[in-house]
C-alpha cells in the first residue's frame, strides 16, 4: 500500500510542475514504479511535461488499457464518441469490414474487435505506431502507409465502415496545443493543413474506390470545420451530416454515397 508521505512528496512534486491532477498520476506513478529510484525517474519524466500514458505505456479508452509509447498519438476520451458510433455502424451491417484510418495504436479498432465479434477489422497509418496498433488489436490486420496507399488491392470494395480521427488542427494553431502535445506527439498526428482539413479531403478524394455498396465515413474533427467538411465531402460525391457530440466541441461528420 502506498504510505501517505510517498504519496503526498509526489504529488507536492507533480502539482508544482502544473500537473493539475497531480494526486491522482502520483497513485498511478508509484503503483508502476519498481522502488523509489524507478520512481524518481518516472517523476523526473513528468515534471519535464512527458505525457503520463508516455510514462505508465497504456492508456485507459473505453475500459481498455491500449498500449502507447514515446512518440505516439494518445487518444483522446473525446474520441470515445466516434469509437461509439462505428460501433453502432458495424452492428448494423453484420460482418463488414471496418476500417480505422490514421489510426495510430488503433483506439476505434479495439473498441471494435472487443463489441462486435462478427466485424472484421483492419487499421492503418503512416506512422511509427503499428507495433502498438498490433499488441491492441491482435486479431486485426495493421498496415503502414500513406491513407489508402497503404492497404493491399484485394480490399479494394470490400470497405464498409471507415471511421478515422484524422489530424484535423490547422497548422497556424499549433502553438495553441498543449505542450506535451508539441513536444511529444508527431506532428502529423496533428496538423491538418492551413484549415485542418488536407487529410480529411483526401480521405474523400481516394476513399469511393474502397467502400462497398453500403458503406458509411465517420470523421471526427472539430464542429467549426463540419461545414466546409461537408462541402468537400459532396465534391466528391459524399452526402454528410454532423453529428455532435458530447463536449460541444468535437463532432463527427458521418457521410454515405447519396445513392444509399
Amino acid at each position: 500500500m502506498t504510505s501517505s508521505p510517498a504519496l503526498a512528496k509526489t504529488a507536492a512534486r507533480l502539482a508544482g510542475a502544473g500537473c493539475v491532477f497531480a494526486a491522482e498520476e502520483a497513485r498511478l506513478l508509484i503503483d508502476n514504479a519498481d522502488g523509489p529510484d524507478e520512481l524518481a525517474a518516472l517523476v523526473s519524466r513528468r515534471v519535464f511535461g512527458e505525457p503520463l500514458e508516455h510514462i505508465l505505456g497504456w492508456v485507459e479508452f473505453d475500459g481498455l488499457h491500449l498500449r502507447v509509447g514515446p512518440g505516439t498519438f494518445v487518444p483522446r476520451q473525446r474520441s470515445l464518441f466516434v469509437a461509439a458510433l462505428a460501433v453502432a455502424e458495424a452492428r448494423s451491417r453484420n460482418g463488414c469490414l471496418v476500417l480505422e484510418m490514421c489510426s495510430g495504436v488503433a483506439p476505434i479498432a479495439a473498441v471494435v474487435a472487443r463489441d462486435v465479434p462478427g466485424a472484421r477489422v483492419v487499421a492503418s497509418d503512416r506512422g511509427a505506431s503499428a507495433e502498438y496498433a498490433r499488441a491492441n488489436v491482435p486479431a486485426a490486420a495493421v498496415y503502414v502507409g500513406d491513407l489508402f496507399e497503404a492497404l493491399p488491392d484485394e480490399l479494394r470494395g470490400t470497405v464498409g465502415v471507415l471511421a478515422a480521427v484524422p489530424p484535423y488542427v490547422p497548422d497556424d494553431a499549433a502553438g495553441q496545443l498543449p505542450r506535451e502535445a508539441r513536444e511529444f506527439e508527431p506532428s502529423e498526428a496533428l496538423l491538418g493543413g492551413h484549415d485542418g482539413l488536407a487529410i480529411v479531403r483526401r480521405i474523400f478524394c481516394d476513399a469511393p474506390g474502397w467502400l462497398d455498396d453500403a458503406s458509411v465515413v465517420l470523421l471526427e474533427m472539430h464542429r467549426s470545420q463540419t461545414a466546409a467538411a461537408a462541402v468537400e465531402a459532396a465534391a466528391c460525391g459524399f452526402s454528410a451530416e454532423a453529428v455532435a457530440s458530447p463536449d460541444e466541441q468535437t463532432a463527427v461528420l458521418r457521410c454515405t454515397a447519396p445513392s444509399q
